[in-house]
Parts: structure tokens; C-alpha cells; sequence
């Protein structure tokens, strides 16, 4: 397969979303909001997309977060395909599934550390080399593709053929990927294309960028496990059991926050189902008072309940709560606390009152007054995420120290 394009056409396309709030000196996340946010810092990512009915989140954040870390090291621009990813995670999901009789989750959910594992394994190729919309239609959508798939496993784990898997199934595996997606040879080798007049292999192209998976880290904060050591968190999406290193929550913000000013961008995990949590209205928070929480259509600032005027913390500053370890182990041992969706944090901003908030990009499109990106604050990210995905540079070295790493 041969297809050719140049990197310089995608200059022009990039810093087209949060930029342009950027160069106001003070914004608001929604038309009738009181708040009034300033930036502290803003790390250069590339333009917003739109995984529309699909459940890739981790790869369009994670490409995301790669793609900002080829800005930040002075690559250029690139934009990365998505659905190469999901197209090879599919294949090592549904060995995985095999192998243990259908004890590993096989579904259209990932995380952050199945890209490395994609481009370890298959390599990389552009977003133009492998678009993945093989059924047709200008939007990606897998719910098709997702139901056959599930049907396959499903029947091949009951092993119909005298009970066992004949040679055939992974090739009926990646052929079905490939008829929704694209076709790929069964020799990864001979998928060639061209960028910038010089021919690549998804495997070559991957050295071309020189993105070393080794220097990228997972970090997250529970207390059922001990502190500065790796443990396979309990989510169904890490169907490779991976491992994450668990530290102090008050050091997952620090080292979040200093990352930014450092300068690194890192792919972020959350549980986006709160009350607290839109999109629509730019904002993710905790509020102390749980009635301000109003997911009104109208852009009243008030509403009254018994005579008394509450506020709508969509639209204005309130009180959040204060996130102990103990408040975050709870909601995720009694399942308020999911491993719902994948984004990409590339800022800071501050409101009126200096409160801080992560500014994240989303890969829902541009479908918000914030141009596809919204603003989770400090409580929020300590109460809600699952965990960080980010360059090892930008960790204290005692920390590093701490957890063995080079």
C-alpha cells in the first residue's frame, strides 16, 4: 500500500482551538458564567478530533499526548492515526481473551499503556496512511465492527472444532478488523507510504520519530496498595494487566501540576460520570454543596429551592470539597469512581477567586465554547483520576529514586 503526503501541510491547521481563548487576557467556559479564568501556562498540542461513536478515548488521548511530545521535542507536527492503534490493540485483545477461556475483557476500551505496547509491536503510521473508515461514512463508528467482534471471541472460546482453536482464527480476526477498518498485509512490512518524498514502514516510521516508549511512565493513587510500588490496577480495560505506580495523592497533583510547568503535556484517565462533570459547560467540578450541581439549558446563575438562592456552579465559583485519599478509595471501591474516558492535559489556568484547573483537551470535537477542551480543577483530578500517562523526565528525581527508575 502506497500513499503519499507531505508534514508541511499540516502546519497550518495546528494551535486552532485553545489558542485563540489564550490570547484573551481573561475567558469564561460558558456564555453567562461569572467565572473568569486566567492562563498560567499552555503547552503546544495539536488541533482537537472527534472519536464519535467509538470507545477509543485512550488512543486519540495518548496520540494526542505523543503528538504534543513530538512539538515539545522539537519534531514538528504530526498527526497520528488512531485507528491503527484500535486496529492492533483488537488483535492483542482478542489473543488475551483466547488464551485465558474469556477471563479478559473484550471490549472497545484501553488505556494509555496499549500504545506502547502497539508501536513496540506494529509501529505507527499516520493519520492519512490508515483513516480506518473501511465501512465508509465521514465519521468513525464501531458499533458494528465492536458487536461481530464480541460474537467471534465469544464463539471461538467455546472451541465449536473438537474443542480446540484451529490455525484459522487469527486470521479471521484480522481480516474482520481490517474489512471495518483497512486493509493491512499479513507482513506489516509491505504497508509502505510516503512522507516528504521518502517511503516508510509503520515500523520505520516509528524509529523515523524516535518516540522511545521506555521514557513513558503511569502513575496513579490508591490505598489498597502500597505506596511507591507497581500493581496491576483492577480496571477491566487493562486486559494486559499492566502495571502502574502508586503514590501519595497529594504527590500524583504535584507532580501533575509541575509537569505542566515543566513543560511536559501527560495523557490523563478520569471518571468523567459526575454530576460535576461538562462538557457542554467547560467545567469539571466537586462542589461542596451537591444542590449547586444544576444542569440547567438556561444561563440563569440562580435557581431557589425553599425560599433559599442557591448557586449554579456551572456558572459561578462555589466551595469545593477537600479530596482525602480516603473520599477517592471509597468511590472507587464502591464503583462511583470508573475508569470511564481518556484525555489529554496540556495546561493551567486560574480563576477569579485563584483557584487552579487543569485545562484538558477532549476528543469530542469542538462542540463547546472552549473549542473541544474544558477545565477540570484541582479537586476534581484528585478525586476522579484513574491515572497519568507521562514522560519520566518530568518526575522529581528522589521520586524516581523512590521507584527504580532510570
Amino acid at each position: 500500500m502506497k500513499k503519499i503526503f507531505s508534514i508541511w501541510l499540516l502546519i497550518f491547521i495546528i494551535f486552532n482551538g485553545w489558542s485563540q481563548l489564550e490570547n484573551h487576557k481573561n475567558f469564561t467556559n460558558v456564555k453567562g458564567s461569572k467565572y473568569q479564568f486566567k492562563v498560567i501556562k499552555h503547552l503546544d498540542d495539536t488541533p482537537v478530533k472527534n472519536q464519535n461513536r467509538t470507545g477509543t478515548c485512550w488512543s486519540f488521548s495518548t496520540l494526542s499526548f505523543l503528538e504534543s511530545e513530538l512539538l515539545r521535542k522539537g519534531k514538528g507536527v504530526h498527526n497520528l492515526s488512531e485507528m491503527w492503534v484500535a486496529r492492533n490493540a483488537y488483535l492483542g485483545k482478542a489473543r488475551n481473551y483466547l488464551l485465558s477461556g474469556g477471563h479478559t475483557n473484550f471490549d472497545e476500551g484501553g488505556e494509555a499503556h496499549d500504545i506502547p505496547w502497539v508501536i513496540n509491536n506494529y509501529g505507527i503510521v499516520p493519520e492519512f496512511a490508515y483513516p480506518g473508515k473501511a465501512y465508509g461514512g465521514d465519521i468513525h463508528n464501531h458499533a458494528e465492527l465492536n458487536a461481530v467482534l464480541k460474537a467471534m471471541v465469544q464463539a471461538l472460546n467455546k472451541k465449536p472444532q473438537n474443542n480446540v482453536l484451529t490455525p484459522s482464527w487469527k486470521k479471521a480476526i484480522a481480516e474482520t478488523v481490517d474489512a471495518y477498518l483497512g486493509q493491512v498485509p499479513d507482513n506489516t512490512e509491505d504497508f509502505t507510504f510516503t512522507v516528504d518524498g521518502k517511503n516508510y514502514t509503520p515500523k520505520t516510521y516509528a524509529k523515523h520519530l524516535d518516540l522511545n516508549m521506555d521514557d513513558y511512565v503511569e502513575l496513579t493513587s490508591f490505598t489498597h496498595h502500597p505506596y511507591y510500588k507497581a500493581f496491576a490496577m483492577e480496571i477491566p480495560d487493562n486486559w494486559q494487566m499492566h502495571t502502574t505506580y502508586n503514590i501519595p495523592l497529594n504527590e500524583l497533583l504535584q507532580i501533575a501540576e509541575n509537569a505542566i510547568m515543566k513543560g511536559y503535556t501527560f495523557a490523563w484517565g478520569a471518571d468523567v460520570s459526575e454530576r460535576g462533570f461538562s462538557h457542554r459547560k467547560g467545567l469539571a467540578i466537586v462542589p461542596q454543596d451537591e444542590r449547586t450541581v444544576q444542569n440547567r439549558k438556561s444561563n440563569d446563575l440562580f435557581f431557589d429551592e425553599n425560599g433559599e438562592k442557591i448557586p449554579n456552579a456551572f456558572y459561578q465559583p462555589v466551595k469545593e470539597k477537600k479530596i482525602t485519599p480516603l473520599m477517592r478509595q471509597q468511590a472507587f471501591e464502591d464503583g462511583r469512581t470508573t475508569d470511564d474516558h481518556g484525555m489529554h492535559i496540556v495546561g493551567i489556568v486560574k480563576d477569579q477567586h485563584d483557584n487552579k484547573y487543569f485545562v484538558v483537551k477532549n476528543s469530542w470535537g469542538k462542540s463547546n465554547q472552549l473549542n473541544g477542551y474544558f477545565l477540570a480543577s484541582y479537586p476534581y483530578f484528585k478525586y476522579k483520576t484513574i491515572d497519568i500517562f507521562v514522560h519520566k523526565d518530568a518526575l522529581p528525581k528522589d521520586l524516581k529514586k523512590k521507584l527504580g527508575i532510570k
